[in-house]
């Protein structure tokens, strides 16, 4: 699952939890999930040790037949593949992992243990990059505060950040001793930064894709001011093709700041 992923900032998705309840209009995680939905019913959190499977009956011989693996048996309700902790140890090339895209794995109602064995599944298998994005970053400050957050180099911590509403991510100003970042991803509307919201290692920007009916479009302006204040401050920006139409092929940006810290050192 997940070992190839279209997504510009990441080279694979793996998705230990899925579900979530934000109720974000613009998701399109909750638009996959519900299409491939499985029969297993709706609402509650469900901890799962195995894949459920729809079954069928043979035409022939009337028995149940196994069918396939169901990625999302109760279609967006929160649910726990403990099944696919270990994917992560299987896959021995190194590569950037976003963890749970199909989830807040920080979610309010997300328990605790849940997130610790994600995070022990990741100890596990270090040769890894993981990147996890939520929109509810005090749980990273509850979680710091109890020893329970982890300060691997290889570890990075985002928030969605898709106007001002959202622009204060990291309380208490997380950012000097993990590495964090900022998803501009849907942008819908400008994003006020400054030194006293914090400073984050890394900022993506992104327009609302899909046809949703009050789809957004970022403004230009919006964009030249986020760029301009990473530039002052030396964050690198990742801008995603869906802002081509707007900032121009010419004006993009790809910038990763893994790559510039390798090519830093070679210099």
């Amino acid at each position: 699952m997940g070992e190839k992923t279209k997504i510009e900032w990441a080279e694979a998705t793996w998705n230990p939890v899925t579900g979530c309840l934000h109720g974000c209009e613009y998701c399109y995680a909750q638009r996959i999930a519900e299409r491939f939905r499985g029969g297993f019913g709706v609402g509650g959190i469900h901890d799962l040790k195995e894949p459920l499977r729809i079954a069928w009956r043979d035409s022939d011989t009337r028995e149940l037949v196994e069918g396939r693996k169901e990625p999302y048996p109760f279609g967006f309700a929160p649910t726990f593949h403990r099944y696919r902790l270990d994917i992560p140890a299987r896959w021995t090339k190194p590569r950037t992992i976003f963890v749970c895209s199909m989830a807040d794995l920080f979610g309010r109602w997300v328990p605790t243990k849940w997130i610790m064995d994600v995070f022990d599944a990741c100890r596990a298998a270090p040769q890894h990059r993981y990147l996890f994005l939520t929109k509810n970053t005090d749980r990273y400050m509850e979680l710091d505060y109890m020893a329970l957050l982890p300060r691997n180099e290889n570890f990075w911590y985002g928030t969605s950040v898709t106007s001002n509403a959202g622009a204060i991510p990291y309380p208490g100003n997380l950012e000097g001793y993990i590495n964090t970042f900022w998803s501009m991803e849907p942008l819908l509307g400008p994003v006020e930064m400054s030194e006293d919201k914090g400073v984050p290692g890394w900022v993506i920007l992104g327009a609302e894709t899909g046809n949703r009916r009050d789809k957004v479009r970022p403004r230009r302006e919006w964009i030249d001011s986020i760029v301009a204040f990473c530039d002052a401050h030396g964050v690198p920006v990742l801008m995603k093709d869906s802002l081509i139409p707007i900032a121009g092929a010419e004006n993009m940006r790809r910038d990763f700041p893994w790559k510039l810290e390798a090519e830093n050192e070679k210099a």
